[in-house]
């Protein structure tokens, strides 16, 4: 396999409880690839192997070269992460939440740091709400301001845990343009775990669809040919919206 990212053999186990096993697939460097399957089928968990906080029980994963298992710190360095709620801090402001990576990670000083998050607000389109705090922004401006944060550091990698999860279609439309406009703007590779079909569709160059029944990967490619030509029960119900 070949990729900006690759992830080979990766297995979870807890305990005596496989999550998955010997999930194998690599990412391309610009592309929009999606994590997707069911409740319980290892999406964050895959997800949070990828970004080195959960070590595969066997295989591994690498991003630029980095093993997350033998360079952890070396690939968290090539990764920003918007997690499921915003993980936003709720005694800082949008501009101090996303200040707060370069000031701890940069030697800019405080005005040249404050200055990037400015440029990085503008870019999600929260340029008019930097002083305002989390709790006086609605659900969609959150995920945007997560996603500035996760963006503070320039990273090649962007990776975006249900980003459309609690909102409403027209607002979930406006993120997955974000997203698109990321990828061909900034050429960032971004990885989305979602179950969201509507999203998926939208914004998907290819995906890799994990099943709890099946303890691993099921499917691979782009969600049109996996719509179309799949002929495994699961892929079809999931892409139909039907029931088993």
């Amino acid at each position: 396999m070949s990729g900006l990212i690759q992830v080979q053999g990766a297995t979870q186990i807890f305990g005596s409880r496989t999550i998955f096993r010997d999930v194998s697939f690599d990412i391309q460097k610009g592309e929009v690839f999606v994590i997707l399957g069911g409740s319980g089928c290892g999406k964050s968990t895959l997800l949070k192997q990828m970004i080195a906080l959960l070590p595969p029980t066997a295989g591994d994963i690498t991003v630029a070269g980095h093993s997350v298992t033998h360079q952890a710190a070396a690939v968290r360095r090539q990764i920003g992460v918007m997690f499921q709620s915003g993980a936003l801090f709720g005694s800082m402001t949008l501009l101090e939440n996303v200040s707060l990576p370069l000031s701890v990670f940069t030697d800019l000083p405080a005005a040249a740091c404050q200055e990037v998050a400015r440029l990085k607000l503008g870019l999600v389109g929260l340029g008019d709400a930097v002083r305002r705090l989390p709790s006086e922004i609605s659900g969609g401006m959150i995920k945007r301001a997560a996603i500035a944060r996760a963006l503070a550091l320039d990273p090649p990698v962007l990776m975006l845990d249900e980003p459309s999860a609690g909102l409403d279609p027209v607002t979930s439309a406006g993120l997955d343009k974000l997203i698109l406009g990321l990828r061909d703007t900034l050429g960032t590779t971004c990885v989305v775990v979602t179950h969201e079909l509507p999203s998926i569709m939208a914004i998907a160059d290819r995906c890799a669809m994990l099943d709890a029944q099946a303890q691993g990967l099921i499917a691979l490619g782009s969600p049109h040919e996996l719509m179309k030509d799949s002929t495994h029960p699961m892929v079809r119900a999931f892409f139909h919206r039907e029931t088993l």
